[in-house]
């Protein structure tokens, strides 16, 4: 259900614009906070700022007041506060990344159950740190799949460091290893306008990004061999990297038109 204005019932036009208003401009001081408290140990760790919940890392945190938030494990409480306030959602520009595991169904069936379940926490793990560490956002983790944005309040070159997130992805996963990966990985990354806000009914809400950027991002990734990372044109050329020498055009389950993207390595 819709208002006249065109709002959706039960969300304020100011949410909105609170969204837009955040996500738009550049926040040094985040922008600084954030790879410092996403080195400090361990995981879980907040997908806004980044502050780890557990071990060392999280007493210094508890210290200033971050704690773990109780309705929303992926956030600590002083940032639970901004989505609870304000619950709703803008259209930003944004890049997106995702990654996975290549054949992890095969994998699956070699391992032990509890020795696929460490490669996939070491995957989350690796993953997790490397997103932080260029000022990217951890929207979730799906199986073995990882789901990251990048927008401009933590910098306005969001293509280039979602790029180069997922080079290095591959390489924290030894697709430069003369002896090859630990595992095995391929990527995604696409840029556009994304919705990004909080969903979900009363303190049970969580952060999301919506939007056709979020479904290609998620196409380029499924067709990645490992050790590749396909980006669409729009996000190599954003970054500067419109003059790559490996372009091509796919065919996208569900895409009406082929997209044209770069196709990038480790090195």
């Amino acid at each position: 259900m819709t208002e006249p204005d065109g709002v959706p019932r039960g969300r304020e036009p100011k949410d909105d614009q609170f969204w837009r208003d955040y996500l738009m401009n550049y926040s040094r001081a985040q922008a600084a906070a954030r790879p410092w408290f996403s080195r400090l140990p361990s995981d879980p760790r907040c997908q806004l700022c980044g502050s780890p919940f557990h071990g060392l890392g999280g007493g210094l945190m508890r210290v200033i007041g971050k704690g773990q938030s109780t309705a929303n494990p992926r956030m600590c409480n002083q940032c639970e506060r901004v989505v609870l306030a304000h619950h709703g959602g803008g259209e930003v520009p944004g890049t997106m990344l995702f990654a996975d595991i290549r054949g992890s169904t095969a994998i699956g069936e070699q391992l032990s159950p509890r020795d696929f379940h460490a490669l996939i926490e070491r995957f989350a793990t690796v993953a997790s740190a490397t997103v932080f560490a260029h000022n990217g956002m951890v929207d979730k983790f799906v199986g073995d799949e990882l789901v990251a944005v990048f927008v401009p309040l933590l910098g306005e070159d969001h293509p280039r460091r979602a790029i180069d997130a997922a080079r290095d992805l591959l390489r924290a996963t030894g697709h430069a290893d003369p002896d090859g990966p630990w595992v095995p990985v391929g990527a995604g990354v696409h840029s556009g306008l994304v919705w990004f806000g909080a969903v979900g009914e009363g303190v049970h809400v969580e952060l999301t990004m919506l939007g056709d950027v979020v479904n290609t991002t998620a196409r380029l990734a499924a067709s990645a061999a490992a050790g590749e990372v396909l980006v669409s044109t729009d996000a190599a050329t954003a970054a500067g990297l419109e003059n790559a020498s490996d372009h091509r055009s796919l065919e996208l389950k569900g895409k009406a038109t082929p997209v044209k993207v770069v196709s990038l390595h480790a090195s």
